[in-house]
């Protein structure tokens, strides 16, 4: 069954490059991004996880923990790691899960068998705090993510938990963001004293909170 927006993260055990991971308890706390790959010493992937690795620290400074999946064992993790730090320059440095037997990918709908019948797509999950589903993103095998719009989503994601703002398109950290319609402009007025720029009534910009 398709996860969707607000549903609880699905919980499961098994192994991986840094042991055996029980995800809601190893993720406790924090936010999650759980992204998959279609299989072990594939080309896109080697370059996916080599540039998740040097985003590390910014994942670590929002408080995300990140953890890949593939649908080989850890052995094979072991062996195709050496890859990743020889060609990308960095060093396998979050947990890459092991799911031979498809247990984690058929949980969280990972298998599209239009697309594959026994691969993984390339599935992103931004799971919060609260161990409900954030966001989903589902990519083709033959497409890279770009994991800076993910961290930028993210951002976007731990504004609008604490704020009754909403970020316009192509946001970025620092930028203008949107009052929600639900918030009105009376009770606008107590949180944001200095006033708005609105190009519509229901269009209303203020400098980023916080």
């Amino acid at each position: 069954m398709a996860i969707r927006l607000g549903d609880d993260a699905p919980d499961f055990t098994a192994e991986s490059t840094e042991g055996t991971i029980d995800f809601l308890d190893w993720k406790k706390g924090s936010w999650a991004v759980l992204f998959s790959h279609p299989k072990d010493f594939t080309p896109v992937c080697t370059t996916e996880l080599g540039a998740v690795a040097k985003l590390k620290p910014e994942f670590d400074k929002r408080n995300v923990k990140v953890i890949g999946l593939s649908v080989d064992g850890v052995a094979e993790h072991g062996e195709w790691s050496k890859d990743i730090e020889e060609t990308q320059g960095a060093a396998l440095n979050f947990p890459l899960l092991a799911d031979p037997d498809r247990k984690v990918a058929d949980l969280y709908d990972m298998i599209h068998p239009n697309a594959n019948d026994t691969l993984t797509v390339r599935s992103v999950f931004i799971i919060g705090p609260d161990d409900k589903v954030k966001l989903t993103l589902t990519y083709p095998a033959s497409t890279g993510r770009n994991f800076d719009e993910i961290l930028r989503v993210i951002d976007s994601l731990q504004l609008t938990a604490n704020h009754k703002v909403a970020t316009p398109a192509n946001w970025k950290e620092g930028e203008e963001v949107i009052i929600v319609p639900a918030v009105s402009d009376e009770d606008a007025k107590a949180t944001y004293p200095d006033g708005w720029r609105a190009e519509k009534p229901y269009l209303r910009y203020v400098p980023q909170p916080g």
